[in-house]
C-alpha cells in the first residue's frame, strides 16, 4: 500500500502554466491555433449548443435516431467534432484527442449512403468511435504519444479497427495517453505524453485522468464520441474509466486481437471498451471480439469463448442468488467518503439479491516482482518486433532511448526513462529467468489467486473498489497513486470490469468486478444489474478544482 505525502493544491491555471513551462511539444494534428490556458469558468461549457443531443447519449438512442432519419451519421460526426473543438481545443482544454481522422466525415457520408440503400451493418452503423493512440488506424499516425513516432503512419488497420469499420463504426480519431502506455518512467505523470501533453480530468482539471488510456476516458466522459477503445496491461482501462465516471472492461487476454497495437506485455496486454453505460460497453465488445486474430496464440485460446452479442447476456436480475466476494484488503487506500460509497455499493448488491461475504486473495502482492520482470522482458521483445514489422522510423529500444536524450526538452521535461533503460538490458524470452517469472506471476494471480478464492468460498465473482478518487497532478513528483483492486485480474490475464459506484466530492469512484477466464458476459451482467439499481454515474462539470 502506498502513502501519499501532502501536495499543495494547484489551480488549473497554475498547473497549465507549470506544464507549459516544462514542455513545448506540439499537440495533435487537429490543432488549428496555438493553445491558450484553460478557462476557469464552467458557464461556457454548460451553455454549449447540443442540437443533436449527443451529451450523455447512449448507443441505443443514437441508433434509433439514425434509423428513423432524425439524425444522419454526418450530422452526428460533425456534432462530436464541434464538441472536440469547444472542449478539447478550447474552453477547459482537455487534451483528450491527439489526432482527428481526416476522412471521418467521408466515412460517415458513405455509411449514410449505405443506410439509404438498405444496407445496415449492425448497431454501430454510423456511430463515431475514438481509439487510443497505440492502435494502428489508417490514415492516422500511431505514436504511443511519443514524438519519435509522430510521423509513423501504419499502412493497414489493426484487426480490431478493421472489425469496427466492418461493423459500421466511424473512426473519429485517436486519443492521448500516458506516453508508451505509462511504461517509460517509474515516476511519470499519468495522462502526459510528449506529443499530446497533459490530458485533464473533466471533473476537476487539476486532478489526474489516470492512465494510460487517459484520453479515451476523458473523451468519452465528456461526450466527445459515443464510445472509445482503450488498452490495458495493468489498470490502464480500469483506472481511467473509474476516475472519469465510466464503465470499462478489460477482457480475458486473447478475446480481442492484439495485432497492430504497440505492446508492453504479451502476457497481459489487451484492448477493451470504455463507455458511459454497461450496455454500450457490451455492444462495443461484441464488435471488438469479432476481430481477426491473425494467428496470435492467446487469440487461438479464445476460440469458442467469444459471443456474437454480449448485450444479449445483460440481465437486470443477474445478481439475484449470486455469491460475491468482497476483497476488503484489495490494496486501495481507504478514506471515509470512499468507505461510505463502498458500503452503499455493497448494500445495493445485497438489495439486488446477492450474498456478499468478505474474502482475501491469499497470494495478493506476491506476484509483484515477477510481474515487473515479465514486463521488462516482454516490452523489449514485443516493442522491437512491432517497430520492425510496421516499418517505424525507429526500430529498437536503444534508438528510442537515444531519441529521448536528443530531444529531452520535449520528451523528458517532467520525468525520465528509467523503465526504458532497464528493459533495454533484458535478454531474450528464452532466458530461464523470464520463463520462471512468467509462470510464477500467472500462477499466483490466477490459479492460486482468483481461482482459488472463488473455489474456496463457492463464489461467482469478486468485487473491490477499483481505485480511489482522482489525485492531484504533481508534475514534479509524479503520480500519488492510492492503490487498486484489479491487480490480480491484470496479472492473470482474467477479465475485470469497473462500473461507477458513486463519487467523493464530485470525483467519480468505481466498483471493480473480477472473475475467472472468459467470464466477460457474467461480469457485464452483474455490472448491468448493479448499474440499473444504483444509477451512480454523474456527468462532468469541468471544474477548475475541488476541495477535499
Amino acid at each position: 500500500m502506498h502513502s501519499t505525502p501532502f501536495v499543495p493544491r494547484l489551480s488549473a491555471l497554475a498547473l497549465a502554466l507549470t506544464l507549459a513551462a516544462c514542455a513545448s511539444a506540439p499537440r495533435g494534428s487537429h490543432d488549428a491555433a496555438p493553445k491558450r490556458e484553460p478557462s476557469a469558468a464552467t458557464s461556457r461549457v454548460g451553455a454549449l449548443s447540443d442540437p443533436h443531443r449527443v451529451v450523455e447519449a447512449t448507443l441505443d438512442d443514437l441508433a434509433a435516431r439514425l434509423r428513423d432519419g432524425r439524425l444522419s451519421s454526418v450530422q452526428l460526426t460533425q456534432a462530436y467534432l464541434d464538441r472536440i473543438a469547444a472542449l478539447d481545443d478550447d474552453g477547459p482544454l482537455l487534451n483528450a484527442v491527439i489526432e482527428l481522422n481526416p476522412d471521418a466525415l467521408l466515412e460517415a457520408d458513405r455509411l449514410d449512403a449505405e443506410r439509404k440503400a438498405g444496407k445496415l451493418r449492425g448497431p454501430l452503423h454510423g456511430i463515431p468511435v475514438l481509439l487510443k493512440d497505440n492502435i494502428d488506424a489508417t490514415p492516422m499516425a500511431n505514436s504511443a504519444g511519443s514524438l519519435a513516432l509522430a510521423a509513423h503512419k501504419p499502412k493497414t488497420d489493426a484487426p480490431l479497427v478493421a472489425a469496427l469499420r466492418a461493423a459500421g463504426a466511424v473512426i473519429l480519431g485517436k486519443t492521448n495517453l500516458s506516453e508508451w502506455a505509462n511504461f517509460r518512467s517509474s515516476r511519470s505523470s499519468s495522462g502526459w505524453s510528449g506529443r499530446g501533453l497533459l490530458t485533464r480530468n473533466p471533473y476537476a482539471l487539476d486532478r489526474t485522468a489516470c492512465g494510460s488510456s487517459s484520453g479515451s476516458g476523458v473523451a468519452i466522459a465528456s461526450s466527445l464520441a459515443a464510445v472509445g477503445v482503450g488498452t490495458e496491461t495493468d489498470g490502464s482501462i480500469l483506472c481511467p474509466s473509474a476516475m472519469n465516471g465510466l464503465v470499462g472492461l478489460k477482457p480475458t487476454v486473447g478475446l480481442i486481437s492484439r495485432s497492430g497495437i504497440i505492446p508492453i506485455s504479451a502476457s497481459q496486454d489487451t484492448a477493451g471498451p470504455m463507455a458511459r453505460s454497461v450496455a454500450d460497453a457490451a455492444r462495443l465488445l461484441s464488435a471488438l471480439a469479432a476481430a481477426d486474430a491473425g494467428g496470435d496464440e492467446a487469440a487461438r485460446r479464445a476460440d469458442g469463448h467469444r459471443l456474437a452479442d454480449y448485450g444479449a447476456a445483460l440481465d437486470p436480475g443477474a445478481l439475484q442468488g449470486a455469491r460475491i466476494g468482497f476483497l476488503h484488503n484489495s490494496g486501495v487506500r481507504y478514506q471515509p467518503e470512499l468507505n461510505a460509497a463502498l458500503e452503499r455499493a455493497i448494500a445495493s448488491l445485497r438489495k439486488a439479491g446477492a450474498t456478499v461475504i468478505e474474502v482475501e486473495i491469499p497470494t495478493a502482492g506476491q506476484w509483484d516482482e515477477a510481474e515487473y520482470q515479465v514486463l521488462l522482458y516482454e516490452f523489449k521483445d514485443g516493442l522491437e518486433r512491432y517497430l520492425r514489422d510496421s516499418q517505424a522510423p525507429v526500430r529498437t529500444l536503444d534508438e528510442l532511448i537515444a531519441y529521448n536524450r536528443a530531444h529531452a526538452e520535449q520528451e523528458m521535461p517532467l520525468f525520465g526513462q528509467e523503465l526504458f533503460e532497464s528493459a533495454a538490458k533484458m535478454g531474450p524470452l528464452s532466458d530461464a529467468a523470464y520463463r520462471q517469472a512468467a509462470a510464477k506471476a500467472r500462477r499466483l494471480a490466477g490459479p492460486q489467486g482468483i481461482d482459488a478464492t472463488l473455489k474456496r468460498h463457492q463464489l461467482d465473482a469478486l468485487v473491490a473498489p477499483t481505485t480511489g478518487p482522482a489525485f492531484l497532478v504533481d508534475p514534479i513528483n509524479g503520480d500519488h497513486f492510492g492503490g487498486a483492486g484489479y491487480g490480480a485480474a491484470a496479472v492473470s490475464g482474467y477479465p475485470s470490469l469497473t462500473v461507477p459506484m458513486g463519487d467523493v466530492r464530485g470525483l467519480p469512484v468505481g466498483l471493480a468486478f473480477l472473475g475467472p477466464k472468459w467470464s466477460e458476459a457474467k461480469l457485464l451482467s452483474y455490472g448491468y444489474a448493479f448499474e440499473q439499481l444504483t444509477r451512480a454515474r454523474i456527468a462532468p462539470r469541468y471544474l477548475p478544482s475541488v476541495s477535499m
